[in-house]
Parts: structure tokens; C-alpha cells; sequence
């Protein structure tokens, strides 16, 4: 019986999920688990991120080429449509998913992790790696990341946002490599994909739509305020506004400036950290 993550990834998705599953994974400490990325390149780079074993599988439906009934997965996707996630909680002895959504509820014979849902079987989490956590230099005074992925290119059309501020510049994963190229000349400074960490942990105000960066950044002692991009759902709005993390809607640049001329006097709540509790959780559920 084996153990598999699968997480969805992409050029259309980014890699915030996948960012949650390197926590979860490296928190497990359980080199036996295969990560199944939706996304061969990630799938490749995972290594550097201290995941032993991962396969791309292109397709969700593909899952079940590599698992065999019986075995246990964690599945952290909004791909599957509710006769497929019936199907898998058939197919798989124990089953684990990972949901952002306000409205998700546990449904039978799965177990569930959840920002905003709690029961006796579900673990309520927004999971963050413990390497965020504890005391950094914050050198970047304002930091900018719009996300691993710009399938559209929607950043070059909302440039303007920025215009007038001195940001430094994070790259994403997916970034195409002209557009990525042309990106970097509009700023003074930038970092490359593979310095998230140090960039995350080094911005003392962080601008961003990545939901992930946001709970990191927020970890790490800085101020991040959340971009909600008109192509990602609005999942993270009510954790967000209980954590008390400016929310900038429609790329409106009067309510960012806005935002930023009070940002040092805007009091944060903390983000708990609770990797210990989800291991506490996963472990049971696995390996019981």
C-alpha cells in the first residue's frame, strides 16, 4: 500500500498549492510519498525543494495509471467534479483533501483540510512552512510578486498599478521568457523564481496575488497586501480579512496608495503556526 500528494500545478494555476504541499511534505518527513504534479516541469525542479519523489501525470484522470485501489493519497485540487472525487474516495482506502473554498464541507468517507471548516474529522489549516516563521532582515522595503503564472500576460496590462513606486521585483515559474525578460527592465531590482525564500522573508511590505506568498510573507514578520486577480477565485478573502491583510480588488491604484500610506501603522494579526497539528492529523489518518 502506498501514499501519494497529487497537487494541481500549471501555467493557468501557478504553484501555491504545490508550495503547500513541499510544507506538508517536508513537515512529514516521509520520503516513501509521491508527489503527483498535474505539471511535468515542476514535477522535474521538485527535488530542489526536498521532495525525493515526484511524477508529472498531465491529467488528473491520470492518477490512476500510477496509484492501485487501496492505497492513501492527499489531494489538494479543485479539478475533480463531484462524481470523480466520489469515484476516488472509492478507489483509495484513505482520502485526504486539501480545500481553500468558504463553502466546502467534509463529504463521506474522506477527511478534509480547511482554513474556514472544522469537525471531529477535519483539520482546520491554511498550512505554512515553519522556515517562515522567526525573525528575518527585512532589506526589500517594498517587494512585488504577481504570482507563478501569466498564461494572459495580465501584468504587463496592469503595470500602471506600480507606476511611481520604487518595488523590487520577484519572477515567476511560468513567465514566458520574452515576457519574463521584458518584465525585469521595467523594474530597477528583481529576484529570479528560485530566490522566493529569501525574497519572501526579506520584504518588509510585500505586494502580490499570490495567496501563498501572502501567509508566508505574513509569517515572516512583514506586510503583505493581497492582489485579487479577476482570474482566481475568491477563496482566501475571508482568512485574509481575519488576519486583517489589505485586499486590492480590481488593480485600483487610489485604493493601493491608499493602502500603502498607512501600511506601517496597519496592525496584522499573527499567523499561527501550526505544522505540528496538521502533521498530528495527516499521521493518524495515514499510518493508523
Amino acid at each position: 500500500m502506498r501514499i501519494f500528494y497529487y497537487v494541481d500545478t500549471g501555467h493557468r494555476v501557478g504553484l501555491d498549492r504545490f508550495r503547500r504541499a513541499v510544507a506538508i511534505l517536508n513537515a512529514l518527513q516521509d520520503d516513501e510519498i509521491t508527489l503527483l504534479c498535474s505539471d511535468f516541469r515542476i514535477a522535474h525542479e521538485a527535488r530542489h525543494f526536498g521532495i525525493k519523489n515526484s511524477v508529472g501525470i498531465d491529467l488528473v484522470r491520470n492518477i490512476v495509471n500510477i496509484a492501485h485501489q487501496g492505497d492513501k493519497i492527499i489531494f489538494d485540487s479543485a479539478e475533480a467534479n463531484p462524481l470523480m472525487l466520489e469515484d476516488m474516495r472509492a478507489y483509495f482506502s484513505t482520502f485526504i483533501r486539501v480545500s481553500d473554498d468558504i463553502d466546502d464541507k467534509r463529504e463521506k468517507n474522506e477527511f478534509l483540510i480547511s482554513p474556514y471548516y472544522e469537525d471531529e474529522l477535519t483539520c482546520k489549516a491554511a498550512m505554512v512552512d515553519d522556515k517562515y516563521f522567526g525573525e528575518f532582515e527585512k532589506n526589500i522595503e517594498l517587494g512585488f510578486f504577481f504570482g507563478d503564472d501569466d498564461y494572459e500576460k495580465d501584468l504587463e496590462k496592469h503595470l500602471d498599478l506600480l507606476e511611481g513606486l520604487d518595488v523590487t521585483f520577484l519572477t515567476g515559474f511560468y513567465y514566458f521568457l520574452d515576457y519574463e525578460d521584458m518584465l525585469k527592465k521595467k523594474f530597477k531590482n528583481s529576484y529570479e523564481f528560485e530566490e522566493y525564500d529569501e525574497f519572501i522573508t526579506s520584504s518588509k511590505v510585500l505586494i502580490t496575488s499570490s495567496p501563498q506568498a501572502v501567509l508566508d510573507n505574513l509569517a515572516s514578520g512583514g506586510k503583505p497586501i493581497y492582489l485579487q486577480r479577476e482570474d482566481y477565485p475568491k477563496y482566501f478573502v475571508r482568512l485574509f480579512e481575519e488576519l486583517n491583510i489589505p485586499i486590492i480588488n480590481d488593480f485600483s491604484r487610489d485604493a493601493l496608495n491608499a493602502v500603502l500610506s498607512q501600511i506601517l501603522s496597519q496592525k496584522y494579526n499573527k499567523i499561527q503556526q501550526i505544522s505540528n497539528n496538521v502533521v498530528n492529523y495527516l499521521k493518524e489518518k495515514l499510518y493508523s
